[in-house]
């Protein structure tokens, strides 16, 4: 890939299955507890994945709610019993996530060099013990709680945009979400994107990004 001339004024990052490793399913099988047969469970995680997405296409309330609202519909879909502290365990589990393997080395480097922002999609109290686990140091760090929505919304976006005093022209926008980021990110105006392809998406050209497959190769592409 030949690097790119373009020199943002900012970076900003998607957090969770970006640059923290998201490792949600082994919580969701012990909290299922066998009740799901194994040649069933890529269904019901597909299914609970696609409901974390809706719950967050409205007006904002906490993550850990979301993650229960999320898990009580699939349950009901696939007629099985409510698990009331699902979202608590599993916002126990955010809690304990660390960034990607690949990450802490090349996103210092980038940060030494570019001012780094994350627009995440989960409350201010998770980011604030996962973000330091990234070993980079960023100009700042914005929350759905802060903004008042989630992502895919465009007021999530239009936050940060407001908190710079900045626009969409002068960043360089990286997720691992197509859905959440790629795809509004370029409604709104972000005119460089980059897809960091960690298989949680399928690709979309339409939508005019870049795709690498590590952070390394991200600063490769910015000349770093």
């Amino acid at each position: 890939m030949a690097p790119t001339s373009f020199r943002p004024e900012y970076i900003s990052f998607d957090c969770y299955g970006t640059l923290i490793n998201w490792v949600l399913d082994p919580t969701t099988r012990r909290i299922l507890d066998g009740r799901i047969p194994e040649e069933r469970m890529k269904a019901f995680l597909r299914d609970f994945r696609n409901y974390r997405y809706d719950q967050v296409c409205g007006e904002y309330y906490a993550y850990e709610q979301v993650l229960q609202d999320a898990f009580d519909r699939t349950c009901r879909k696939w007629n099985l019993e409510l698990t009331p502290d699902a979202g608590a365990q599993f916002g126990a589990t955010v809690l304990g996530w660390g960034a990607h393997e690949d990450v802490p080395g090349p996103l210092k480097t980038m940060g030494e060099n570019y001012k780094l922002v994350i627009i995440s999609n989960a409350d201010t109290r998770f980011l604030d013990v996962n973000v330091p686990r990234l070993g980079a140091d960023f100009h700042a760090v914005y929350t759905a709680e802060q903004a008042g929505y989630y992502k895919p919304r465009y007021q999530a976006f239009e936050y940060m945009l407001d908190q710079l005093d900045a626009t969409p022209e002068q960043f360089l926008h990286v997720s691992s979400h197509m859905r959440y980021d790629v795809m509004p990110a370029d409604d709104l105006g972000f005119t460089n994107k980059v897809l960091l392809d960690r298989g949680f998406d399928p690709h979309s050209p339409a939508y005019n990004y870049t795709t690498v497959r590590s952070l390394e190769e991200l600063n490769g592409y910015l000349g770093l």
